[in-house]
């Protein structure tokens, strides 16, 4: 039998450095990098970082090697987190069970505070101890998941249909581009650095693609059946902005059906790799059965 993947291992590895790549909160200016902190430790799944730590694996390439993407996979994940909670966004006051950063602190903090994780993503990736070419490509892929073309792209879709009825076809592209877009790149920056050949990544980023909206296809069934203390965010709050979600076209039971159609993809998708795909066949699984 297969050993468990060594997934909280992975994460307290991930937490250490972090901490120690974020500025000290009693260094000035304070308050923003105490809301640096406040954004990014103490909590959240880690999905994203973990990804990267097991398409590197996959391909054979020692953890240490990883650490970088994966905390600058993080610090963009939590720089989105913080400027989606604003009042100019959703308007959220909890993420990860306690108050969103412009709640904690103040809204130009929670904005300045996003800022600064984006460029300290980028800074950190930039010094990474690796190959300057793979710098390059870590660089590349992670700023075309952030900008226009994909998380920022999908958000700015997400504000306009907000209160219209999407089509299936404009929900899927959208979170193609809102959640799908950072995830893909985290499973494409862990296999860069194991220099995967472009069939390893066509199939790579197949498995990406359903597992990112299969996420987001889960998390739209928690937001009717969780509780807002299971989800350490505010439930229903996508019923009471009358957004579309995959429950409300295609019902629960269809949204649960889609559910179990993406996970058959990202196994199919995986299927070449062998056992060198269990710890991502795992996280794919965790996303699809996940109850916050």
């Amino acid at each position: 039998m297969a050993a468990d993947p060594p997934f909280v291992r992975w994460a307290d590895e991930l937490e250490r450095h972090l901490d120690d790549l974020l500025p000290p909160a009693g260094q000035a200016p304070e308050r923003l990098h105490a809301a640096m902190r406040h954004a990014v430790l103490g909590g959240g799944k880690r999905m994203r970082a973990l990804l990267v730590y097991a398409s590197g694996t996959l391909r054979g390439v020692h953890e240490n090697l990883l650490h970088a993407p994966a905390a600058a996979v993080e610090l963009v994940h939590a720089y989105s987190l913080v400027h989606d909670d604003l009042p100019a966004m959703d308007d959220d006051d909890l993420r990860r069970g306690k108050p969103t950063v412009h709640v904690a602190f103040d809204e130009a903090t929670a904005i300045l505070a996003g800022d600064a994780l984006q460029t300290l993503a980028f800074e950190h990736l930039a010094a990474a101890n690796a190959p300057a070419a793979l710098r390059v490509d870590w660089l590349a892929a992670l700023a075309r998941a952030s900008g226009a073309a994909g998380m920022c792209g999908g958000q700015a879709l997400d504000i306009d249909a907000t209160g219209t009825q999407q089509t299936l076809e404009d929900l899927q592209r959208m979170h193609a581009l809102k959640t799908g877009a950072l995830i893909r790149a985290a499973v494409r920056m862990g296999a860069l650095a194991g220099a995967a050949d472009a069939d390893a990544l066509a199939r790579l980023d197949d498995f990406a693609t359903a597992l990112g909206l299969a996420f987001q296809v889960r998390d739209d069934i928690l937001d009717i059946e969780a509780s807002s203390e299971q989800l350490g965010k505010t439930a229903g709050k996508d019923a009471a902005q009358a957004k579309s979600t995959y429950p409300a076209l295609l019902g629960m039971d269809g949204a649960k059906a889609q559910l179990e159609t993406l996970a058959t993809a990202m196994q199919d998708a995986l299927a070449p790799f062998g056992p060198r795909a269990d710890a991502l066949a795992a996280l794919g699984e965790r996303a699809v059965r996940r109850t916050h």
